[in-house]
């Protein structure tokens, strides 16, 4: 291990904005984001595969009025999104490193009002559908983790995975309500609900020509 990474972990050891495995708050924020890490009873936005955590606190940013958690199991990466938090006092962001299978161990039920999904592996491999973060399995545990009216937003460069999240809900094994969704984001009605944030990758597929498709929906 390089010692550049060597020295972001120790970062995220001393860190109160990254919660990880070894530290007394992993796994006792269930259902108490709001009273015990910030402190408020702001509307809990959550990030899955946040990475740096560009989007993550983008909207941190953006939006003081809420707390945001970006989720990722990449220690080093989440580094980046921590100090840059630190850097620019964004006392809103947080970021939880653990597995997104993992998530349903960290938050509690309802306690999420806003869900992220920004541009997970699609996993094109029929073996590997149970591990896509849009398939049923996954679903449900969102289902469970959101407020009643809460939104879940997606945002991908794949096609494949886009239109088999569709298929989901056009065949029933997914219900929602309210859905809306453009395969061209930046040409579309939709291209504010983006609010100006693009992560790295993000930018470099749309700089190759990429479509960004998005959709966000409630659950019914």
């Amino acid at each position: 291990m390089g010692r550049k990474k060597l020295e972001r972990f120790e970062d995220n050891a001393v860190r109160y904005n990254v919660v990880e495995n070894g530290k007394a708050c992993f796994g006792q924020l269930v259902g108490k984001w709001r009273d015990d890490h910030f402190k408020n009873e702001k509307p809990l936005v959550v990030e899955l595969g946040c990475g740096r955590g560009e989007y993550t606190t983008g909207l941190g940013e953006k939006f003081p009025d809420r707390n945001f958690v970006g989720v990722d199991i990449k220690g080093a990466r989440i580094w980046v999104g921590s100090n840059y938090a630190v850097e620019n006092q964004l006392d809103n962001v947080a970021f939880l490193r653990t597995k997104i299978e993992q998530i349903v161990d960290h938050f509690g039920e309802n306690e999420i009002s806003e869900l992220w999904i920004t541009f997970p592996d699609p996993r094109p491999k029929d073996k590997d559908e149970k591990r896509r973060l849009t398939s049923p399995r996954f679903m449900e545990m969102y289902r469970k983790l959101l407020a009643e009216d809460g939104w879940v937003k997606f945002k991908t460069d794949s096609t494949f995975l886009f239109d088999y999240t569709l298929e989901l809900i056009e065949t029933g094994q997914l219900k929602v309500k309210n859905l809306s969704s453009t395969h061209k984001l930046y040409d579309s009605e939709y291209m504010d609900e983006h609010f100006g944030v693009k992560t790295k990758y993000e930018q470099l597929f749309y700089d190759k020509g990429e479509d960004i498709k998005y959709m966000k929906f409630q659950f019914a």
